[in-house]
């Protein structure tokens, strides 16, 4: 069956089971992410909108590409649940359009869609999607697959935050370098940009505090 055609796949889909967020209250917390939800049936944009809603989800919708492309650059969602059959541009273009954003490029894309063939799943995963969804669709898989690309967005932006973080001496002011000396502010400067500063005690200071001691 297309994905443009009324989806009794979607009809069969069975409801949550003991309720949305308890259903997935291990790791990070995600809730309150905003998802985008692009697919041209109002039907299946009305019943991802409620599972992911009943799960403490806020979720937008999109029906088609271009308005998915517009509101990814406009609203920033935390993830694009993405129909592979729309009219336009269908997922697969819309899905390598948000890869060349410099805006959406990082935004986690998973594909919701009755084509699952090998050859389609393939295509998705190259077309940049991080995971493939087939219908009909179980609510909890669903679900958490989609926390674990959450969890894994956050833990990537964390890590690179981290690795702009420089370490400081907070009493001679020197910093670490990527070799573990230390060196003037002024020596890093010229090596290194766009960091941000932490800051600590190197070990010459922790020497001359203990000795004053």
């Amino acid at each position: 069956m297309s994905d443009s055609e009324p989806s009794a796949e979607f009809q069969e889909t069975p409801p949550l089971s003991g309720g949305g967020a308890a259903s997935c209250a291990s790791g990070a917390d995600v809730s309150k992410e905003l998802i985008l939800v692009a697919d041209d049936l109002e039907f299946n944009r009305m019943l991802l909108r409620g599972v992911l809603e009943q799960d403490g989800y806020e979720v937008m919708e999109a029906e088609n590409g271009v308005v998915a492309n517009r509101l990814a650059k406009e609203a920033h969602p935390g993830l694009i649940l993405l129909d592979v059959n729309m009219p336009g541009i269908d997922g697969y273009e819309t899905c390598s359009v948000l890869r060349l954003g410099s805006e959406t490029r990082n935004i986690p894309v998973i594909f919701i869609t009755a084509r699952t063939s090998t050859e389609d799943v393939v295509k998705g995963f190259k077309a940049g999607a991080v995971d493939y969804v087939g219908k009909p669709f179980q609510p909890e898989e669903l679900l958490a697959r989609v926390r674990t690309h959450l969890e894994l967005r956050r833990a990537r932006e964390e890590i690179q935050e981290l690795r702009n973080l420089v370490p400081v001496c907070a009493w001679c002011r020197k910093i670490r370098n990527d070799e573990g000396g230390w060196e003037t502010i002024e020596q890093y400067i010229q090596e290194h940009g766009g960091s941000k500063v932490s800051h600590g005690i190197c070990p010459d200071c922790v020497s001359k505090i203990s000795g004053k001691a």
